[in-house]
């Protein structure tokens, strides 16, 4: 066998190898997007496991959002409800008081166009979209107090639309709500 006959011989088989390796690649993208279509296909035709609604209309006269209902509430089981609307250029209430160590569920809405729901130095971050409430659960480690801005455009003021979240201690807390039913900071 020359040199050339053993060239040959390599050449055939690596594009043999070459062919194997492509089809095996083109397999894999065309089994990848198969599955981003289907994905696609059936979120988008498949309606969310829990979709809550609230007339914005009605936001603060009637229903879960009336403005005696807003602020912190402990819970029977020892959770932390938070009930929030967002309306052009405010949340309210302005400053959100919750315990640290306990489980949170941010429940929010808005009252007129879409706003921004971000708390500083956490992950949550969601969108406040009229006709429907957003619920965010969360577990805050320790005391402290995080920034609230909107986040998503919403008129000629959103710069100045923002708000607090006061963490305190668990104990204080909890003491607080024996004389309050619903807590804000300027309780």
């Amino acid at each position: 066998m020359t040199l050339q006959d053993n060239h040959a011989a390599g050449a055939v088989v690596a594009a043999r190898v070459e062919r194997k390796w492509a089809m095996v690649s083109v397999a894999v993208i065309v089994l990848l997007a198969g599955m981003a279509a289907f994905a696609g296909i059936h979120q988008a035709t498949m309606p969310q496991a829990r979709v809550e609604t609230a007339d914005p209309t009605t936001l603060h006269i009637a229903g879960e959002f009336v403005e005696s209902n807003l602020g912190s509430a402990l819970e029977p089981d020892g959770s932390v409800t938070v009930r929030a609307v967002a309306q052009q250029y405010s949340f309210t209430p302005q400053c959100l008081l919750v315990p640290a160590e306990t489980p949170i569920t941010f429940r929010a809405s808005s009252a007129d166009v879409v706003h921004g729901f971000l708390i500083q130095g956490t992950n949550i971050n969601t969108m406040l979209v009229p006709g429907y409430v957003s619920a965010i659960p969360i577990r805050f480690d320790k005391p402290g107090d995080h920034l609230m801005p909107c986040h998503e455009f919403c008129g000629i003021g959103h710069e100045g639309m923002w708000a607090n979240v006061k963490v305190i201690d668990k104990a204080a807390f909890l003491a607080m709500t024996s004389a309050h039913r619903r807590l804000t900071c300027v309780e």
